[in-house]
């Protein structure tokens, strides 16, 4: 079992190579969109590779409660943990990240994130 330091490691490095961030702004507390200025893009890569790297699986609702480093922190030790995920809620679901592209969500919505196409079509 990987501990909440090594989990927290891996996760802000892959947010500094990702956002060409100095690792050291990245805490537990960093939010993702008002620290980082990360858009839609970077949170679905971001959630990506923590599906691949942990067989962790995020759906879009639990994604969108997901609001700093710290919230991904908990979420990974708690999914491979099996325990139930707590404390990744917002207070104003008005500031929770957009759906990703190529959800249900984002199509419906006919949104695009970056240029990216709402139906999941990869980009050449």
């Amino acid at each position: 079992m990987m501990t909440r330091e090594q989990v927290f490691s891996l996760i802000r490095s892959h947010l500094a190579d990702e956002l060409e961030v100095d690792p050291d702004r990245i805490s537990e507390s960093t939010r993702f969109k008002e620290d980082l200025t990360a858009d839609s893009l970077d949170l679905y890569t971001l959630v990506q590779e923590l599906e691949d790297s942990y067989g962790v699986k995020i759906s879009d609702e639990e994604a969108s409660k997901i609001l700093t480093v710290g919230q991904t922190v908990d979420f990974v030790l708690a999914s491979r943990a099996g325990a139930p995920i707590s404390g990744a809620r917002s207070a104003n679901p008005a500031v929770a990240c957009s759906p990703r592209p190529g959800s249900s969500a984002a199509s419906q919505a006919g949104a695009t994130v970056s240029g990216a196409p709402a139906d999941g079509e990869q980009r050449s």
